[in-house]
């Protein structure tokens, strides 16, 4: 799978430029080598500040959200996704959805964990309407191994090194399409985008225990397909 351009080594993806729909204008770009500045002056504030100022019709308060988040949002949808045109089209519906459902907004969980999650429901239902769904069972019979974990090795930084761990990340990336979804969106979130289990649960809206298993099973079917790299 083709990395995007501006895309790191470390994994961080420029997000494209996404124009009007629906009357709104968002501009999903942050130029490369830029810190992000607050829309206010002093410390940043805080995203709950920021959503109640948005509800209250402050526009450079939601702008100022899309300047935290659009990368991030970005790579969970491009990671889900495969390909740059897609998680550009992910990443302009899920702030059209942030923008038409954040009056609504109860606080009743962080920012983030709300907007992760209709960034993942957004790139899911592209991923369903794309493709036909992997069918496979989430119950069947498998050893359980709280040491499992897929990390890529540390391989320093000569030439030859450097150039197995971008083939690597290249097969990671390979690999991890291939998951069946439920797999792929708990390996993106817990693995790949660092969250906790009990974020991914809430995201997915799913147990604790359930994120652990499909976890689990995701990180298996990546390490029978990259036995040969790791």
């Amino acid at each position: 799978m083709a990395r995007p351009a501006g895309c790191s080594g470390e994994g961080e993806v420029a997000p494209s430029r996404v124009d009007k729909s629906g009357g709104l204008i968002i501009l999903l770009s942050v130029p490369e080598n830029k810190s992000l500045q607050v829309a206010v002056p002093g410390l940043p504030v805080p995203d709950e500040e920021l959503v109640r100022r948005v509800q209250h019709g402050h526009m450079e308060a939601f702008e100022e959200l899309v300047r935290r988040y659009e990368r991030k949002v970005y790579n969970i949808a491009y990671r889900l996704l495969g390909n740059e045109e897609d998680a550009a089209e992910a990443l302009q519906d899920t702030f059209l959805r942030v923008y038409r459902f954040i009056p609504k907004f109860a606080f009743k969980s962080s920012f983030y964990t709300w907007l992760y999650r209709i960034a993942t429901n957004v790139s899911l239902t592209r991923l369903r309407r794309r493709k036909k769904t992997e069918v496979v069972s989430l119950d069947a019979s498998i050893p359980e191994s709280d040491n499992l974990k897929f990390d890529l090795p540390d391989t320093g930084q000569t030439p030859e090194e450097a150039f197995q761990q971008k083939r690597l990340r290249e097969k990671l990336d390979q690999a991890v399409e291939q998951l069946p979804e439920e797999y792929r969106a708990v390996v993106v979130l817990r693995d790949l985008e660092g969250l906790s289990n009990e974020e991914v649960s809430k995201i997915l809206k799913l147990s604790v225990p359930a994120v652990k298993s499909r976890l689990h099973r995701g990180r298996l079917a990546l390490r029978q397909q990259l036995v040969n790299y790791l």
